[in-house]
């Protein structure tokens, strides 16, 4: 994946911090997280153990998952890992951010064990050696009741993503073999059921989304929204609130219907965007990529939004031609994509085509409202140039209101048409459905 959408590699910071610095942060935040760990974490143990029945979500074929004693080295090897995640970094930003993904992980799964506590049912074997040591210490702490969503994972999905792209060669090869062996080990150690390993990573990446590595904060700057906004946000969340009914009602008869936490995730962050988080949310970058976080929580919605464009679409020319070289149409593949010398993307919502290797612009706009003045501003501004190095298509969902805004705007800003009620109709006679945003198709 191309790195606009990911933190660069260590070495690549042309002004790295004085190190100690570093390291004084890393050890402040060690000195808050590991007693706050053990404290919350002894605690919903020990909760759930003044319950009279706790219950537990099995499959039937993890009776046949061996115990394999010596992959309680790769299970303790995370503690390790956690440490180091945060004194190896390039910048106090980055340990804040890193510490940040650890504690919202902390909060969310330590919550989910008082409010939904499970239990282990396998008993361990005996066992001897160093693999006995280690159970011996591990059991000293550890209760069968913390189990879904696993902390243990969410934090490997954490550091796994820190290391992901700091390693090259066969560093990185060796990486995700033990990363894979840390998460594989928490089914052969019976420590934990296999429900406990997809919701722990749906955790991880929701702390990868809240605290990213590079760009903004997805909630700095929120500012509560009005009008349409709001409703629109109600909307999303009325139906975040409708998956997260069907997972509960659902879980009572079958475990599978726990997989409807993922879309409640996803239109709960969408809510979130049209509440007043705005584009940022779905962290996409100025050549269309996504962060890898966003691209999985996302997934749910980015394919409902995917097959919206195709209702809408089907029927229609994909592109369709303005003049001097512009086309207006929908958010493209990467044959499509790849037809044009430049895209210029206002879809904030849908990531580029990974095949597509043509210059792409992305300003990210929220779909159904009158986008920020300085981004339409800079999206028409972006076009006269990019028509110096080929043709261009303008592009948003459907190709119906973003995209033929800021179309709108160029033809007026160039010249091209003298009044906006003109460019109106210029549009409109290229024979594709067109609805400028009130109040934004008079240029500044």
């Amino acid at each position: 994946m191309p790195t606009g959408a990911e933190p660069p590699p260590l070495s690549a910071s042309p002004a790295a911090e004085p190190y100690g610095r570093i390291v004084v942060g890393a050890a402040l935040w060690l000195a808050l997280l590991a007693p706050f760990f053990y404290s919350t974490y002894g605690f919903a143990n020990w909760l759930a153990s003044t319950r009279d029945h706790v219950g537990s979500i099995v499959f039937s074929w993890e009776h046949h998952v061996p115990f394999v004693a010596w992959t309680i080295v790769p299970y303790w090897s995370i503690n390790l890992f956690y440490g180091l995640s945060l004194l190896l970094n390039d910048s106090r930003r980055s340990v804040d951010r890193l510490a940040g993904r650890y504690l919202t992980a902390q909060i969310v799964a330590v919550a989910c064990f008082v409010l939904f506590p499970l239990t282990a049912t396998f008993v361990r074997p005996a066992t001897s050696g160093l693999p006995g040591f280690l159970f011996a210490v591990l059991g000293g702490f550890d209760k069968p009741f913390n189990q879904a969503p696993s902390l243990h994972i969410a934090l490997l999905a954490i550091i796994w993503d820190h290391w992901r792209l700091r390693l090259a060669g066969p560093l990185s090869i060796l990486w995700h073999g033990w990363c894979f062996l840390i998460g594989a080990s928490v089914l052969t150690t019976w420590q934990h059921h296999f429900i406990d390993i997809p919701t722990g990573a749906l955790l991880g990446f929701f702390a990868l989304w809240l605290f990213p590595a590079q760009g903004e904060l997805p909630f700095a700057g929120f500012r509560l929204t009005t009008g349409k906004a709001r409703r629109l946000s109600l909307c999303y969340a009325l139906g975040a609130a409708l998956a997260l009914a069907g997972t509960a009602i659902g879980a009572t008869n079958s475990a599978v219907a726990l997989v409807l936490l993922w879309p409640f995730l996803a239109l709960a962050i969408v809510a979130f965007a049209y509440a007043g988080a705005g584009a940022k949310v779905f962290q996409k970058t100025a050549d269309g990529h996504v962060s890898l976080a966003s691209r999985i929580l996302l997934w749910p919605y980015r394919l409902g939004a995917g097959v919206n464009v195709w209702a809408w679409t089907r029927k229609l020319p994909p592109v369709v031609a303005v003049t001097d070289g512009v086309f207006l149409g929908r958010f493209p593949g990467a044959a499509e994509a790849n037809g044009f010398g430049t895209v210029i993307d206002l879809a904030a919502e849908l990531e580029r085509p990974r095949d597509a290797t043509g210059r792409w612009q992305s300003f990210g706009m929220l779909d159904l409202l009158p986008p920020p003045a300085d981004v339409l501003d800079r999206a028409a501004a972006a076009i006269e140039p990019a028509r110096g190095q080929g043709t261009v298509l303008v592009c948003c969902a459907l190709g119906f209101q973003r995209s033929a805004t800021v179309v709108a705007r160029w033809l007026v800003a160039t010249g091209r048409s003298h009044t906006p009620a003109q460019a109106r109709k210029q549009l409109a006679a290229s024979g594709r459905p067109v609805h400028l945003q009130a109040g934004l198709d008079e240029p500044a």
